[in-house]
């Protein structure tokens, strides 16, 4: 009888979590990946129970529109991109980062013609790039920098590979030297790429979470609560990251292991260590560069687009 009373007892608290959890919304960047091991991780290990909240996680169905929904509220959290996030406030959105997830670059310029040797080489030629709002105006940036004159931009989203073996385009903007030079080598594809922070763009948070300040205001204790659990599994992955992986390919069955294992192992020195927070300096370099070359139009103030937890 007490065996029985005890077990109605769990199952009534654990409906009781669930019932009072509050329902948080995520959309990510992509498709989901390694790259988004720390949410899966947080969720399969009950962070995210344990702090009052349900995550519902969405893929996007074009690479912008995250960030799109999350400024206008009908998402509550967003995987975005800094330099996005800071053309987007550029443009007038009322959206702020809450905690970054991948602070190095990842992002390059891919191409698979073996003759380009340098970035002027692609002059005068079609390239392509992943995010509309971010990766073509990193391009625009790219290309004034490096020489590259009279090429044409074209959105080629996420078939990447598709638009670079069919010679639609001599190479593109935003793939990343930790998932898709595994995915192409993997297809016989050879990737080559130029890293964006060795050609002159600063470095920059790759990979960060954003809410809309509506939202952000509205759910503040819900969204803190989603920082600490993606902190929680951040840790984790630090300590056992062969653990974490597993737990990651298990709420994914449908993934490649092979390639998901390759890429992780690429992938996960770049997280962000447990309780790290964007770095104003960071977000001030890359303002001044978008600014000098017409990436974005107003002086932005670091600050407000980085949500200060420590303020509240």
């Amino acid at each position: 009888m007490k065996r029985l009373f005890a077990l109605t007892l769990i199952i009534f608290i654990m409906l009781c979590s669930t019932a009072w959890a509050q329902k948080l919304v995520l959309m990510l960047d992509w498709f989901p990946n390694v790259d988004h091991t720390p949410i899966y991780v947080a969720q399969q290990s009950g962070y995210f129970t344990e702090q009052g909240i349900e995550v519902e996680i969405l893929a996007p169905s074009e690479t912008s529109d995250a960030l799109k929904l999350a400024a206008a509220g009908q998402v509550d959290l967003a995987v975005s991109y800094e330099p996005q996030t800071i053309m987007a406030a550029d443009a007038g959105l009322m959206v702020k980062t809450v905690s970054p997830l991948v602070v190095k670059p990842l992002a390059t310029l891919m191409f698979l013609d073996k003759s380009i040797k340098s970035p002027a080489d692609l002059s005068g030629k079609k390239i392509g790039y992943t995010v509309p709002g971010s990766e073509d105006l990193l391009l625009k940036g790219f290309a004034d920098i490096n020489g590259i004159t009279d090429y044409t931009p074209v959105n080629v989203g996420f078939t990447i590979l598709p638009a670079l073996v069919s010679k639609q385009v001599a190479a593109v903007m935003g793939p990343y030297k930790t998932y898709e030079t595994v995915t192409f080598a993997q297809q016989g594809a050879d990737a080559r790429f130029f890293e964006l922070e060795k050609y002159g763009i600063p470095e920059y948070e790759e990979l960060i979470f954003t809410a809309g300040s509506a939202i952000l205001e509205k759910k503040e204790k819900a969204i803190r609560g989603f920082v600490l659990a993606i902190h929680k599994a951040l840790a984790d992955i630090q300590n056992d990251p062969d653990k974490a992986l597993a737990i990651y390919l298990d709420a994914l069955p449908e993934v490649d292991k092979e390639t998901e294992t390759k890429a992780f192992a690429l992938t996960a020195p770049n997280f962000a260590a447990p309780g790290q927070t964007s770095d104003p300096g960071k977000w001030q370099a890359f303002i001044d560069f978008a600014l000098k070359y017409g990436l974005i139009k107003n002086r932005i103030n670091p600050q407000d687009v980085i949500h200060n937890w420590d303020a509240k």
